[in-house]
């Protein structure tokens, strides 16, 4: 699996909890989004997706899994923009916190958005 983190870097116990779930983890790309509210956020987010530097072969064969950036319009065109990439919607990553002194995330769960969308079209 190949993580394409667009969020705050995982840490040790989260790879961990993730690879429980998925198995190998072959890659961590972290990238940092940082939005400028003045500049189109689609040209900001096409630009951090660059940054990977997959081929069009890549983005339609290799097993991806998203951690979405936490400002909700960004995680929105980040799934355009991947889905016209990949040709499907990614899997993704869904961290949840944790109830203590500390505010800590765990992997709550890992979402098939391809899966989601297809049993979706069963009720229109």
């Amino acid at each position: 699996m190949v993580i394409l983190n667009f969020g705050h870097p995982l840490t040790e116990e989260q790879r961990t909890q993730i690879q429980a779930l998925c198995g190998a983890i072959a890659k961590i790309h972290d990238i940092t989004v940082q939005i400028d509210e003045v500049k189109p956020l689609q040209e900001q987010i096409s630009a951090l997706v660059d940054v990977i530097q997959l081929s069009p072969q890549e983005w339609q064969s290799l097993p991806l899994l998203i951690n979405p950036p936490g400002y909700a319009p960004a995680a929105l065109v980040l799934l355009a923009e991947l889905h016209g990439r990949m040709g499907h919607f990614p899997s993704l990553i869904r961290l949840r916190p944790t109830v203590g002194t500390v505010t800590t995330y765990e992997v709550a769960e890992l979402l098939n958005l391809q899966s989601i969308r297809d049993a979706a079209r069963k009720h229109r």
